[in-house]
C-alpha cells in the first residue's frame, strides 16, 4: 500500500519518496522457508545476566509500601 502525500509550497510540490526495494538475502529466504515448513521457533526465555550483582541490602518495609502506592 503506497500512500502519496502531496503539499504545495509556492512553486514547489513535495511528494513522499518511494520505499527502497529490499536487497535479496539468501539467509533470510532460507529462514522464511523453514518457518513455513516447520513453524516458528519457540519464544526465547529471559536469562538473567551472569555478571549483574545482587542488591547488597534488602528493601525496607517503608520502601516496599511506597512502591505499591
Amino acid at each position: 500500500m503506497h500512500v502519496r502525500l502531496s503539499a504545495s509550497y509556492g512553486n514547489m510540490n513535495l511528494m513522499a519518496r518511494k520505499k527502497k526495494a529490499k536487497r535479496f538475502r539468501a539467509v533470510q529466504a532460507v529462514k522464511e522457508l523453514a518457518r513455513e515448513r516447520m513453524g516458528a521457533p519457540p519464544a526465547a526465555k529471559v536469562v538473567p545476566h551472569k555478571n549483574k550483582q545482587m542488591e547488597k541490602h534488602k528493601a525496607t518495609l517503608g520502601k516496599l509500601l511506597e512502591e505499591t502506592e
